[in-house]
C-alpha cells in the first residue's frame, strides 16, 4: 500500500504543477473575459465579442516580438518569392523549390577554410587517391598531418 503512494502522489503533483503557469493564450481569454464582464454583454454579443478579441493581435509587446528568422526560413521565403513572381505551379514549382533550396549559398557566404582543414583536405585527398583503409589509412593521415 505504501508503493502505491508515492506513484500516486507524484502523478498529482505533476498535474497539479501544469495548472499554474498560465500561457499567454490564458492570460489573453481573462482579459477578454473581463471587458465583455464589463460591458455586461450575454448571448450572441458576448459571444462575438469573445471571438473578435480573441482573435486581435497581443497587447502586450513581449508577445508581439517577432522572432528573427533562420537562414533557412529565409531561403524557403526567397524561393517561395520567386516561384509566385515566375507563377510556378504543380509539378513545376516543386521541382523549382527544391533546386532552389538545395543551391548553395553565395561565395560570399561561405567561410575560408583554416590552414588545418586545408591540411586534412590535402592529405585525404591524397589517401583517396592511395586507395588506403583502415590502420594503413589512420596511420598515414596521422603521419601526413603532422608533416605538411
Amino acid at each position: 500500500m505504501t508503493m502505491l503512494r508515492v506513484p500516486l502522489l507524484m502523478i498529482g503533483l505533476l498535474l497539479c504543477s501544469q495548472g499554474f503557469a498560465a500561457t499567454a493564450q490564458q492570460d489573453k481569454m481573462t482579459t477578454c473575459n473581463a471587458d465583455a464582464t464589463a460591458k455586461s454583454l450575454k448571448g450572441d454579443e458576448r459571444n462575438t465579442f469573445m471571438s473578435n478579441c480573441l482573435k486581435a493581435a497581443p497587447a502586450t509587446p513581449a508577445a508581439a516580438a517577432v522572432k528573427a528568422m533562420s537562414p533557412q526560413q529565409e531561403k524557403m521565403k526567397t524561393c517561395n518569392a520567386d516561384a509566385a513572381t515566375q507563377s510556378l505551379k504543380g509539378d513545376e514549382r516543386k521541382a523549382f523549390m527544391s533546386n532552389c533550396l538545395k543551391a548553395e549559398p553565395a561565395a560570399t557566404d561561405v567561410k575560408a577554410m583554416t590552414p588545418q582543414q586545408e591540411k586534412m583536405k590535402a592529405c585525404n585527398a591524397y589517401a583517396v587517391t592511395k586507395a588506403l583503409k583502415g590502420d594503413e589509412r589512420k596511420a598515414f593521415m596521422s603521419d601526413c598531418l603532422k608533416n605538411k
